[in-house]
């Protein structure tokens, strides 16, 4: 092949040119150019150059221009190219972590930029600086002091659309999940059995009996109401429902529940009973607050408290699928449904001693719709928590009583995630984006329940797919790299949608 044809069948590019020198110029600043000779009419020399600039000033002259007093750092950065920040950076002048600070609003993607950079030729592979990873066009502001913190980019995520499946009498395009067996029927019709975020912290006493006495004052009217009103005086939302107290030698565990508005509500919650435990310390001044969550919550981790008592939104999802749908959408018989989810999801978790995972994949849709909504995915512990129960009805028993029983679903559409762009666009698109104008709570609470909707659609798909002996086609035909293993695009069965791909 010609050089020439070589030229154009490349895909060097003049960015990729640009970075190897600025590579060079950092690892070698003794090779670099000195700085261009300034316009004779300039009164800061040092500061003509442009933010590109190929030649990069000394250590010196960048500090100088840094440190200029007479103006602030934001716009001394401005005349400073990124490899002479750089430099301040590794100098210890700047620190990595505050660099959207320094810069200012109008400049976060250039200090991710920085950052991208510092990290990249500061580690053992120093691939992020030029990696995959996107990090432009991307509101930065929504990020700053709320979801993430060191940011080098963002990671985008498919995002499919099923449904729509209809819940309560409404119709929502779910983001995943298979409905039209369940619609057949009717739809999917919800109860919020509960509504309450946990705090449980642990608290030192000097012997058993002085936590004993703390134990008895908060059982108490007089001790449950002091506390009631120093936790609701910290947010208008927060509204103390109940004190669950235990204790384990001389440590006492206290469990505030509370609703929380359309918001998650944990750091609404942590202020509450930070505030409680204030006006605690007040009638007991030899207590230790050893930590504000005590793992007596429980957050984030497998619990029986959780699972009986529940924590955040509980839901019990059920709806009637007629028996001519079961056999020719589902492919199987209600017989045999019901009888592989008494042995896999009921007995076969059982004999494994699960907590709260009587079911086949409730983590799947849950975890899906939670990156899609702005949620914490690391709640998925707790929050995928299900029993999922079959059972034959109608007359004479042709039909199935389908259900999924959520006590822990951890949601909010306000704060957190919910605040990114794209996670906004899913919750409107489901029509719950927000705190709710004229009742609290009831945005996060619908949220709460489509999740669990969808979650009883999964369970139905997974399950018929079983029970058809469909699950293995499936995933030959949906769950593997197409570049490798083409493979048809229909499933063999149409009950057997993947619900819980992403």
């Amino acid at each position: 092949m010609s050089s020439i044809a070589q030229l154009h069948t490349s895909t060097f590019s003049i960015q990729d040119l640009e970075l190897k020198l600025k590579q060079v110029r950092l690892a070698h600043p003794e090779q670099s150019l000195p700085s261009p000779p300034s316009d004779s009419g300039s009164s800061s020399p040092q500061e003509c150059q442009p933010e590109e600039s190929y030649f990069l000033r000394s250590l010196k002259e960048c500090l100088t221009i840094y440190e200029e007093p007479s103006r602030p750092r934001s716009e001394s950065l401005l005349l400073l190219s990124d490899e002479e920040v750089i430099m301040l950076a590794n100098n210890g002048n700047i620190a990595t972590y505050a660099l959207e600070k320094l810069f200012g609003m109008d400049q976060l993607e250039r200090a991710v930029r920085i950052r991208r950079a510092l990290i990249s030729r500061g580690s053992s592979t120093g691939t992020l600086e030029s990696s995959s990873i996107p990090f432009e066009n991307y509101d930065y502001s929504r990020v700053l002091g709320a979801c993430c913190e060191n940011v080098v980019g963002y990671i985008p995520i498919p995002l499919g659309v099923a449904g729509p499946l209809t819940v309560d009498g409404k119709q929502y395009p779910i983001p995943m999940a298979t409905a039209e067996a369940l619609n057949a029927g009717g739809g999917v019709t919800t109860v919020l059995v509960g509504d309450g975020m946990t705090r449980g912290p642990a608290i030192d006493f000097p012997s058993a009996i002085r936590a004993g006495k703390a134990k008895a004052w908060i059982d108490s009217d007089e001790g449950h109401e002091i506390l009631r009103e120093a936790f609701e005086s910290t947010s208008r939302f927060a509204k103390l429902k109940s004190l669950k107290t235990a204790i384990a030698g001389r440590t006492l565990y206290v469990r505030f529940a509370t609703t929380t508005g359309d918001a998650m509500g944990m750091n609404m919650i942590s202020k509450g009973t930070e505030r409680a435990l204030e006006a605690m310390q007040k009638r007991f001044p030899e207590m230790v607050v050893l930590a504000l969550s005590g793992n007596y919550c429980t957050d984030k981790k497998p619990a029986a408290i959780n699972w009986i008592e529940g924590r955040g939104k509980s839901v019990v999802a059920e709806a009637v699928v007629p028996g001519h749908v079961v056999k020719t959408v589902l492919k199987t018989t209600v017989k045999d449904l019901c009888n592989l989810n008494v042995k896999k999801n009921l007995m076969g978790s059982a004999m494994a001693g699960s907590i709260g995972g009587f079911n086949a994949h409730a983590a799947n849709i849950l975890t899906a719709i939670f990156l899609a909504t702005g949620q914490d995915p690391a709640q998925n512990v707790e929050s995928s928590m299900c029993m999922t129960l079959m059972e034959p009805t109608g007359p004479d028993g042709e039909d199935l009583l389908v259900s999924v029983t959520m006590p822990c679903i951890e949601v909010g559409t306000v704060g957190g995630g919910t605040v990114l762009a794209p996670q906004q666009g899913v919750l409107d698109m489901l029509g719950v984006r927000g705190a709710h104008p004229q009742q609290p709570g009831q945005n996060a609470q619908t949220l709460a329940r489509i999740i669990a909707s969808a979650v009883l659609a999964g369970e139905l798909s997974l399950l018929s797919a079983l029970a058809a002996g469909h699950l293995i086609k499936a995933h030959m035909a949906h769950n593997r790299s197409q570049a490798n293993t083409p493979a048809a695009s229909v499933p063999a069965t149409p009950g057997a949608g993947l619900a819980y791909r992403v």
